[in-house]
């Protein structure tokens, strides 16, 4: 995606409210009564919503939760969100899982600020004289869409919260009031979104570098699976995080699912995007998320692209260049991966492949996507001095570039890039943020599938999962050969359908910081999560050991569990593993300045269960 430069000086003196979530301060007047008369001057108003962060009132930004974007440190972000999750690990647990969120941990929510600037637009909108181009259709587009975009960050994070489809204007009676329920907050998004779709460009291509129709059907397609999967299990555990005011929820759950399933269906049945695949299985999968421009790539739909020459970087390359980043990939994510053959991974042979390293993690043995995301010895890590090779996990490292598991992560690591800052100065990596690819799309369809009717789907299933499995030259999904049915695994009760798809999620997915958002939909972290100890490789008996028992010490700033498996953290800390409240951490806490009947929404506004 190029560059789009904020160009919109003479349209945002809006005085957006910097004191209040909802954003209801006076909106001022803006410098030309002619602003929003042209669809050129629509579109460089839309500008700042492809920008990392978009201003707000009295000056400075906040943070755009409309883009996906790699981080300036080693915990969060695109490459590293999984650290809030149990696919990565970091070398202090995160305090979410851990039980250690607080209300002192409630944030602003900035989304509001976003929010406004969209709904300032599509109040003057009007304005424009040329109503019927195909150029103001597509501004119309993009405004729904990012204005569900944000409401959908809102609703992954806290549930139902209140809709605004105008600036406000400062009035009290007009601040004070309730929240939407999770259902109509739900399809107030799905509705945004089918007026973008009605309105976007159709395009066969990401060369625009802007949201288009099929962008719009595939966030379609993932909020209509996230209300319907959080509906079905929340409600299953009868916690408090389901919408009780639902009366026919399991005809809701059905629709839902249903738009989900029609929204990546128009994708697919428009026969454009694909799956990456030049007939490599051992590197094409890696090479999607490192090609710096993905410009004309088929399975990418929108990315955000880097360019530290311009001094517009990251530094994902930073942190992983010598394996470490004060964090690694976790043995619970390892060991979901399957055999070459398509069969589980598991018993005496996965034991024993553990005792030397890189067995478990070799292309020969297992799905080649694991090579592909995690560093096996002999695989370039570095560019200079002719190439540099990994061989060793850095688990004796002081500094960042500590591995905490044994696993150091590969994806979105240049390791062949030619630009050796990536290696060595801050905010010069160039890893692309794919925004969407064709990849969601299938998995999204998958799933929905499996939760309507998973044995009347089988097929539709197989079908739509047969590229990713074709492209790293894997077998088709098989329901029964692939079926999990170890006490100790995690989902071992649910029927083989969504099993395997959730595992193929896992794995097609890993560090693209969806994760978390997964196991909060699912009810899941009573299984996953809580009383869970984060390990990572098996290091008692093996060449690890052997290779390190002069650097390390146990229980001296590493260490190690009863059956020798490396913990990510000082166990001291944590005696109990991770603690994860479900009756609280599933949403996060609203600032207490929000509520009650002295807060900003006179009492209108509850806080969220638990807190």
């Amino acid at each position: 995606m190029k560059k789009i430069h904020l160009l919109i000086s003479s349209v945002l003196c809006l005085g957006l409210a910097s004191c209040f979530d909802m954003n209801q301060e006076p909106k001022g007047e803006l410098s030309t009564s002619e602003a929003f008369s042209t669809t050129n001057e629509i579109q460089m108003y839309l500008n700042m919503f492809y920008q990392g962060s978009v201003p707000r009132s009295g000056g400075g930004t906040v943070n755009n939760t409309a883009i996906k974007t790699h981080p300036s440190n080693a915990s969060s972000g695109l490459a590293f969100g999984d650290a809030a999750s149990d696919n990565l690990l970091p070398n202090e647990f995160d305090s979410r899982l851990s039980g250690n969120t607080s209300i002192a941990n409630a944030v602003e929510m900035t989304d509001y600020s976003a929010i406004r600037n969209v709904n300032f637009l599509l109040q003057n909108i009007g304005r424009c004289e040329d109503q019927e181009s195909d150029a103001f259709k597509q501004c119309l587009g993009e405004a729904y869409y990012f204005r569900a975009a944000y409401y959908y960050h809102l609703l992954v994070n806290y549930g139902g919260v209140t809709w605004l489809d105008t600036p406000l204007d400062p009035n009290t009676e007009l601040m004070a009031r309730p929240r939407n329920t999770r259902t109509e907050l739900t399809n107030y998004i799905l509705t945004d979104l089918d007026l973008a779709i009605e309105n976007l460009n159709e395009q066969s291509s990401n060369a625009t570098g802007r949201v288009h129709r099929d962008v719009a059907r595939a966030l379609k397609s993932e909020v209509a699976l996230f209300a319907a999967t959080w509906e079905k299990y929340h409600r299953a555990e009868n916690d408090k995080f389901y919408d009780t005011t639902l009366t026919n929820a399991e005809e809701q759950i059905t629709d839902w699912l249903n738009q989900a399933v029609k929204a990546a269906e128009e994708v697919m049945q428009r026969d454009v995007w694909q799956i990456h695949n030049t007939g490599d299985p051992l590197t094409d999968y890696r090479d999607l998320f490192i090609t710096l421009d993905l410009t004309g790539n088929q399975e990418v739909l929108w990315w955000k692209q880097y360019n530290a020459a311009a001094n517009i970087g990251h530094n994902v390359t930073y942190y992983s260049c010598y394996g470490g980043g004060n964090k690694g990939v976790s043995a619970s994510l390892v060991d979901d991966y399957l055999k070459r053959n398509g069969e589980l991974f598991e018993g005496a042979e996965k034991l024993n492949a553990k005792r030397t390293y890189g067995v478990e993690l070799s292309p020969t043995l297992r799905d080649p996507r694991l090579s592909q995301t995690v560093f096996t010895p002999g695989q370039q890590i570095r560019s200079e001095n002719g190439g540099v090779y990994f061989e060793w996990p850095p688990l004796d490292r002081t500094d960042y570039h500590q591995n905490t598991t044994g696993y150091s992560l590969l994806k979105y690591e240049e390791f062949n890039t030619t630009l050796e800052a990536s290696y060595n100065e801050e905010g010069r990596g160039q890893a692309p943020a794919i925004q969407f690819r064709y990849a969601d799309i299938l998995l999204n369809y998958a799933e929905a599938l499996a939760e309507l009717d998973g044995a009347a789907n089988a097929q539709r299933i197989i079908n739509a999962l047969h590229p990713l499995r074709q492209r790293v030259d894997m077998p088709d999904v098989d329901f029964d050969r692939e079926y999990n049915t170890d006490a100790d695994y995690p989902f071992h009760n649910l029927d083989k359908y969504i099993q395997a798809v959730r595992r193929e999620r896992r794995v097609e997915k890993a560090a693209e910081n969806a994760r978390l958002t997964d196991i909060l939909r699912w009810a899941a972290a009573d299984e996953l999560i809580v009383g869970k100890y984060p390990l990572g490789a098996l290091y008692t008996g093996t060449n690890l050991e052997t290779e390190f028992s002069d650097k390390l010490t146990p229980g001296d700033g590493f260490w190690l569990n009863s059956e020798g498996y490396i913990i990510s953290a000082n166990p001291a800390s944590y005696p109990n593993g991770w603690q994860f409240n479900v009756n609280r951490d599933y949403l996060l806490p609203i600032r207490e300045e929000m509520l009650g009947p002295d807060g900003l929404t006179s009492g209108q506004w509850e806080q969220n269960p638990g807190w």
